[in-house]
């Protein structure tokens, strides 16, 4: 049974697999940075100096009576909140990758395009049938 799991371990499907999910999980961390460090911040000044993070729907008040400054503050207070900032930084987030993902098979399909417009040699005749070939050509004389 080990000797059957190694065998399928090192296949190179099973291999290129985890490598792909190991950079995937980086990537999604680029991404995340992206949008929250990069993307978010003129986004939100744009629209008046708003953090995205910190925009929420008050469901339930906590321990410390409304209002909190910020999502955190809220969250410590055992408040019940609809978290809709951080839903948009994850939907944008989404955006990217798949994005990415999308120009990645996008040039992957044009680069099996290009190899399929290129005709093939024509396969060598096997020697039997260009044997054949003779002798029908000698009987037709």
């Amino acid at each position: 049974m080990f000797k059957e799991f190694k065998e399928f371990a090192m296949r190179g499907n099973v291999i290129d697999l985890a490598v792909g999910i190991i950079i995937g999980a980086a990537f999604g961390k680029i991404v995340d940075s992206l949008v929250k460090d990069i993307i978010m911040p003129p986004i939100g000044m744009i629209m008046g100096k708003v953090d995205f993070t910190n925009l929420y729907f008050l469901l339930s008040e906590g321990k410390t009576p409304a209002p909190y400054a910020t999502l955190d503050a809220a969250q410590k207070a055992g408040a019940v909140t609809l978290n809709y900032g951080i839903f948009i930084n994850v939907l944008i987030s989404f955006v990217i990758v798949a994005f990415a993902v999308f120009l990645v098979i996008k040039g992957l399909n044009n680069l099996k395009r290009e190899e399929a417009a290129v005709p093939a040699a024509p396969a060598a005749i096997p020697e039997d049938v260009e044997l054949l070939r003779e002798i029908r050509d000698l009987l037709k004389k």
